[in-house]
């Protein structure tokens, strides 16, 4: 398995060049260096396809990268795919580290609170800005800002208004 994960890093080597890149000019490097290497993999992973052991841990990597090798190579058809889902991993690790620790918020009233919460600290993220910035200018105003206008302290309509 060696020489696959030496063409795996050849193929992330790329990718830090095409980060740089606009979508179309990404496509045509990854057509360029990617897809030779993906065929050097391919033909890599049939010549070792037989050789080692089915329910060993190198034939089921074998096996499964076989069996998804259209989806595998899909970045290569779009510059704007990534080669893989590092950032959307990233994305969602917080909610998975807490999501046993969100099992002791003491009451059903305590965690929708907390969802409601981290609801608003995920639409910060998502468009950029700071969920402390925005908590602290929307809890030192609530009080005195008309309910009927409540909308426009959410995060995207604040943010909007403080461009």
């Amino acid at each position: 398995m060696g020489p696959a994960l030496l063409l795996i890093a050849q193929l992330y080597k790329v990718e830090k060049k095409a980060r740089l890149l606009i979508a179309g000019d990404r496509l045509r490097l990854r057509q360029s260096e990617s897809r030779p290497i993906l065929d050097k993999l391919h033909d890599y992973l049939l010549e070792i396809e037989t050789e080692v052991l089915p329910k060993s841990p190198e034939g089921r990597a074998v096996r499964y990268t076989m069996k998804n090798w259209t989806a595998l190579n899909r970045y290569c058809e779009d510059g704007l795919l990534e080669i893989d889902n590092n950032g959307t991993e990233r994305a969602i690790r917080g909610l998975a580290v807490g999501r046993n620790n969100w099992v002791f918020f003491g009451s059903d009233h305590g965690g929708m609170t907390a969802a409601v919460l981290r609801s608003f600290v995920a639409s910060c993220q998502r468009i950029g800005i700071d969920p402390f910035t925005w908590f602290t200018d929307v809890l030192s105003r609530l009080a005195a800002h008309p309910i009927s206008r409540l909308t426009e302290l959410l995060p995207h309509n604040w943010a909007s208004a403080r461009a």
